[in-house]
């Protein structure tokens, strides 16, 4: 599946730290309904992104490192999801056996390339502050 639950969760964990100086894990989850370990999960990989900086001790938490209206879908998708495609033979780490073989052309193959770039061109299109209509 393209748009996993994890990617989904990722939006939520942004959206309720949009306009917060910092919140716990605790608070994150509280507000989009997350379980803490998928919360952390997310929230490392946001932070190795650089998308969300994390600060340890008792008034930890986390913040935005970035500004929502810098930020599309894409690059929150991709932060969780580096391999995110619509299917597996359009990944350049896995070869297509059907396409480039012995000359022959996988007309399916490059329908869903177009389709893949399309996608991509549209969760592109937009920022983040946007999509979450903090912002006109």
């Amino acid at each position: 599946m393209f748009i996993t639950r994890e990617c989904d969760y990722a939006v939520r964990v942004l959206r309720a730290l949009a306009g917060e100086t910092r919140l716990s894990v605790n608070e994150i989850c509280d507000r989009e309904a997350i379980t803490a370990p998928f919360a952390y999960k997310i929230l490392k990989k946001l932070q190795k992104a650089g998308i969300v900086k994390g600060f340890r001790g008792v008034h930890g938490g986390y913040t935005l490192n970035k500004d929502l209206g810098s930020l599309t879908l894409f690059e929150v998708y991709y932060a969780i999801d580096p391999d995110m495609y619509i299917i597996e033979c359009l990944n350049p780490k896995n070869e297509c056996v059907r396409n480039g073989q012995d000359g022959s052309v996988c007309y399916m193959h490059k329908e869903l390339a177009e389709i893949q770039d399309e996608l991509w061109r549209l969760l592109k299109r937009k920022p983040l502050d946007q999509v979450l209509g903090l912002t006109d």
